[in-house]
């Protein structure tokens, strides 16, 4: 696992699926939400794609709001269930996960405890980014993001 580091980000649009889901469920809402989008992007004029990604804010009484989605170049008009979304810039603390998505959960605990140990205030929006998808799951690469207050 790579090292936290506060870094600046650019806004990046992005093309997603809002969805409100209970703890228990998310990776069937997530799975759902990528369906739609897969489907809807060949219909929209977004530009070249990139890298898919995931905005979410901290869950509240077990729902969690999250964004599946992809970047993309420009915002674009909604489309059914897909709409225009972003990443937002500014200041961020920044974590690499290297290995599988099992792993996501301990790297995000790591984040949020580096940030609270260097006592940095989150702003409560979070964001990760997929890597290519790497033939070998020891080598999927994520970007993890904690906006900062």
């Amino acid at each position: 696992m790579s090292n936290c580091s506060v870094v600046t980000v650019e806004r990046q649009f992005t093309a997603v699926v809002k969805v409100e889901a209970p703890m228990n469920a998310l990776m069937q809402a997530h799975q759902s939400a990528r369906a739609k989008i897969n489907a809807a992007l060949p219909k929209l004029d977004v530009g070249p794609l990139g890298l898919t990604c995931t905005r979410w804010r901290p869950p509240a009484d077990g729902v969690m709001s999250m964004e599946p989605g992809t970047i993309v170049a420009k915002p674009f008009a909604a489309l059914d269930d897909v709409v225009s979304s972003d990443l937002p810039a500014g200041r961020a603390a920044h974590f690499v996960l290297k290995g599988s998505f099992e792993g996501l959960g301990a790297a995000w605990q790591k984040l949020f405890e580096w940030c609270g140990a260097e006592k940095l205030q989150l702003a409560g929006l979070n964001w990760e980014v997929y890597g290519a998808p790497a033939a070998d799951p020891a080598q999927q690469e994520t970007y993890l993001y904690a906006k900062l207050a």
